[in-house]
């Protein structure tokens, strides 16, 4: 399953999801009166990406992946999150056209 990848290289992938959830939820715990309207936006994008599954669960999607870090959704990166999915890193929870990965 690891292929040609390095323990380094997945460490660093968790590294850059860790950054992007921190990220996300920093702007959900901000108080609605200070924030901007770009951090508003994202504010309700996040409440409307929620579902009863995903309730009180940390979570991102790729668009998540995609705004707070510098990583590309490609080959390689779906091939590191379904190596965390195995080792029970992340679970995907598929529904509404979105893919979310629940932080386990």
């Amino acid at each position: 399953m690891k292929s040609r990848l390095t323990y380094c290289q997945i460490n660093d992938v968790v590294k850059e999801i860790n950054k992007a959830v921190v990220s996300k939820y920093k702007i959900l715990h901000q108080p609605k009166k200070s924030m901007s309207s770009v951090a508003r936006n994202l504010y309700h994008r996040f409440i409307d990406e929620e579902t009863k599954d995903t309730k009180g669960q940390y979570f991102i999607v790729e668009a998540d992946i995609k705004e707070f870090t510098a990583l590309k959704a490609d080959k390689r990166f779906h091939v590191i999150l379904n190596i965390l999915r195995h080792c029970r890193r992340l679970s995907e929870i598929r529904g509404g056209g979105l893919t979310r990965y629940v932080i386990t």
